[in-house]
């Protein structure tokens, strides 16, 4: 298992392997979330792979107050064998070198099984109500 930063010929199979985690949704076009990613903090687009196949996403970044993990994917061939801990792990090492305090992600209330992954990792729910407005429509 390698964990590496993305690569634009990276591109098609990460899209594929959203798709698959059933993280896409018509409101995000994958495309430009990957373009805007690109243009901020690139190298914490992780991509990890096993047998030189694209297997896993995490897609990273801090803001000076607060580190976020998005789009935290693993193929489904690939679960149950420690990929999606390590791209945390190592997303929680590049934010503390950049001194970040506190790692925070957004899981929907309906996923009780990717919210028991992040409990035994230690992630606790944090009495927050998340609001969003779009500013850009995709």
């Amino acid at each position: 298992m390698e964990i590496r930063s993305y690569r634009p010929s990276d591109e098609d199979a990460v899209i594929a392997l959203w798709r698959e985690a059933g993280l896409l949704r018509p409101w995000n076009d994958p495309k430009r979330d990957i373009e805007r990613k690109l243009t901020e903090q690139p190298e914490l687009f992780l991509v990890c792979e096993t047998g030189g196949k694209l297997a896993g996403t995490a897609m990273v970044g801090y803001d000076g107050h607060r580190g976020w993990v998005y789009y935290l994917a693993v193929a489904e061939s690939q679960r149950g064998r420690a990929m999606g801990t390590a791209l945390m792990q190592r997303a929680e090492q590049l934010l503390i070198e950049r001194g970040c305090p506190k790692l925070s992600l957004m899981v929907r209330s309906s996923n009780a099984a990717v919210l028991k992954f992040y409990e035994s990792l230690g992630y606790a729910r944090d009495e927050v109500v998340t609001l969003g407005r779009r500013l850009i429509p995709d």
